[in-house]
């Protein structure tokens, strides 16, 4: 059971494009993942005195298991909530209220993308669901396959990645797709939820082999791309360098980081690599004031100048654990583990102030503010939590 979570996590399973024999892909990975007993297991929890104590200020149940991403949308005092059962829900923000919940008759793989007077989820077979504020179906359209991350609305349009790394610009009024965006990638890559930023007109996406792509909103055109990561090793496991989190928009800049690759800032306008430096994350970063918060792929966080990428600090007392990618809120820092735990950092040392444990499944990667000091959180079963770190 902790391989098969292991692998999971850290994997999402592979995705095989055309490479070799799948034994041969196999052994590779009994060889490099399999042979101790438990392998890499995640770091015990030390004890510390609590500055902060988190609370849970309500909670709610969907049901699912599946090994899919989900993160709750919020539109003005109310959140949006999916599960891979079908389940689709809305909740009052403040009370955890339920104000409807429907069973879309699908399963669903990524969810909840949230715009004006819409809300998006994708299914396992690739396809895209609209409804309105109300819970009213709108439309149905079939991309070409699965959906493993929340549709992005924006300017009128539905941006959806799928998992053979096609971008989708669908009408967000009628389902009709207008383009879709296609590149060659390498013969292997991780299956990831990774989803698009959309900023002035252009589309940011990462790629698998270290790609970082500008396209344009209107029609699904190319503007640049460039390499923000170079893949490293002997075999295909080793050489894979995608980028599975979403790019990071700061002013004119673009920040972005790869798996067993580097972090990296890109001049939006020029296509510029501005500064780089060697840190692997697969759960992606986030930007709070002059800061870049960081989870890497082995479980510290790291603090990093916005400006450089020197590191401020780095916490690493939650080795092996998963994370989540951090959320910056206030003097403070919040990031979940694979245990169900929620961690607050101090923003300017990195220790510890206080602690949660949510349940017992894990932490799923993004976590939502929602007023400040006050986020939602998924964990792996469905369920739903809001959290309060005052």
């Amino acid at each position: 059971m902790i391989l098969f979570r292991y692998l999971l996590l850290a994997f999402l399973s592979i995705t095989l494009l055309g490479c070799g024999p799948v034994k041969d892909l196999t052994d590779q990975i009994q060889e490099r993942f399999v042979g101790q007993d438990p392998i890499d297991p995640p770091a015990s929890l030390k004890e510390f005195k609590a500055k902060l104590n988190p609370k849970i200020l309500w909670s709610a149940k969907l049901e699912g298991t599946e090994s899919f991403e989900f993160y709750p949308g919020i539109i003005g005092e109310e959140a949006y909530a999916a599960s891979s059962d079908g389940s689709l829900a809305k909740f009052d923000l403040k009370s955890g209220k339920s104000i409807w919940k429907i069973n879309t008759g699908e399963k669903l793989s990524g969810g909840v993308g949230v715009g004006v007077n819409e809300i998006t989820v994708g299914t396992p077979t690739g396809l895209l669901i609209a409804y309105d504020l109300s819970g009213k179906l709108l439309w149905k359209t079939r991309l070409s396959s699965q959906i493993l991350s929340a549709p992005t609305i924006h300017e009128g349009l539905v941006i959806v990645r799928t998992s053979d790394n096609l971008i989708h610009g669908v009408n967000v009024k009628d389902g009709l797709k207008k383009w879709t965006f296609s590149r060659v990638g390498p013969p292997l890559s991780l299956r990831s939820s990774v989803g698009v930023v959309a900023s002035d007109g252009v589309i940011y996406a990462g790629f698998p082999g270290g790609k970082l792509a500008a396209i344009r909103e209107d029609n699904g055109s190319l503007l640049w791309e460039i390499n923000v990561a170079q893949p490293k090793g002997v075999t295909e496991i080793e050489r894979a360098s995608d980028v599975t989190s979403s790019p990071v928009i700061d002013g004119l800049n673009i920040y972005t980081v790869a798996y067993q690759g580097k972090i990296s800032a890109v001049d939006r306008v020029n296509a510029r690599t501005l500064w780089s430096r060697d840190i692997s994350s697969y759960t992606g970063l986030n930007i709070d004031g002059a800061r870049i918060y960081l989870s890497h792929t082995g479980g510290a966080v790291y603090s990093l100048a916005i400006e450089s990428g020197k590191t401020y600090w780095r916490q690493g007392e939650l080795l092996n654990r998963k994370l989540t990618t951090p959320l910056g809120m206030g003097d403070y820092l919040a990031v979940g583990d694979l245990e169900g735990y929620i961690h607050i950092l101090d923003k300017e040392t990195g220790a510890f102030l206080g602690r949660i444990q949510l349940d017992e499944e894990p932490v799923m990667r993004r976590l939502v503010e929602f007023e400040t000091g006050k986020f939602l959180a998924q964990t792996r079963n469905g369920a739903i939590y809001a959290i309060s770190i005052q």
